[in-house]
């Protein structure tokens, strides 16, 4: 009888993060193609801000950047991975200050991106969130770069935290009468799906990726949470009286 081989896990994370960069730039570009990306061709209203157009533009940098470093290390380059994630560094703090901007001019100002019904200074806790979310898992993945267990599977859910956006655009029916349940619940499933699947691939818990897909998971019944508070609409008067 032919002897078990063993479980080549080295092959399991290169095909998982090879899919995750084909997934990742796809859900975006169906999500953004008729609001941004293919929008002359859907008769779409102008963009009113240049604003939106940074922040548009650095976060299909990011996207690029995602799948570069994922390319990067399938072809064992490590060295240009490395160098890329310094200006990684750069690109992060850059999108987290436009995307503070973006949210709170688009809650002061009004913006397409906000769901039908829902009040716009309610709707900003979500991509304000969403950048807390992205500084802290990011930033613990820069904290744990010498890592690559821990790192690479942190890097991984910020790519998950990115899909909302997305997936609420997606002009598919279930997605569009599903709303919350949709864009909150696959992400959820994902991040949760991922620390089991990773779990049951190597035979033991990585708590790093644990703890991040818990941060990421908790963030979303806290937006629900707090959006209709009146301490939230507090502070969200007072940040977007800072938006010019």
């Amino acid at each position: 009888m032919a002897m078990e081989q063993p479980f080549d896990w080295r092959q399991y994370d290169r095909r998982l993060f090879a899919a995750a960069s084909i997934v990742f730039p796809v859900v975006l570009l169906l999500g953004f193609a008729r609001t941004y990306y293919l929008r002359f061709a859907f008769d779409a209203p102008p963009i009113p801000r240049t604003l939106v157009h940074v922040h548009g533009a650095l976060m299909t940098a990011w996207v690029v950047f995602f799948v570069a470093q994922v390319w990067f290390i399938r072809t064992k380059n490590h060295k240009t991975h490395m160098k890329l994630g310094i200006g990684g560094v750069a690109l992060a703090a850059a999108m987290i200050v436009v995307g503070f901007f973006t949210a709170t001019a688009s809650a002061k100002y009004g913006s397409p991106s906000t769901p039908p019904g829902v009040v716009p200074m309610e709707f900003l806790v979500v991509p304000l969130v969403d950048l807390v979310v992205f500084a802290g898992l990011f930033g613990a993945a820069i904290y744990y770069r010498k890592s690559p267990a821990d790192h690479k599977r942190l890097m991984l859910l910020t790519a998950i935290n990115f899909l909302p956006p997305g997936i609420a655009r997606i002009p598919f029916e279930p997605f569009i009468s599903g709303g919350i349940l949709i864009f909150f619940g696959i992400p959820t499933v994902l991040a949760l799906g991922l620390v089991a699947f990773d779990t049951w691939k190597n035979g033991k818990l990585n708590k790093v990726l644990l703890v991040g897909a818990l941060f990421l998971v908790a963030s979303y019944p806290l937006r629900i949470m707090l959006s209709g508070t009146g301490a939230w609409m507090t502070f969200a008067t007072w940040l977007t009286s800072w938006s010019a």
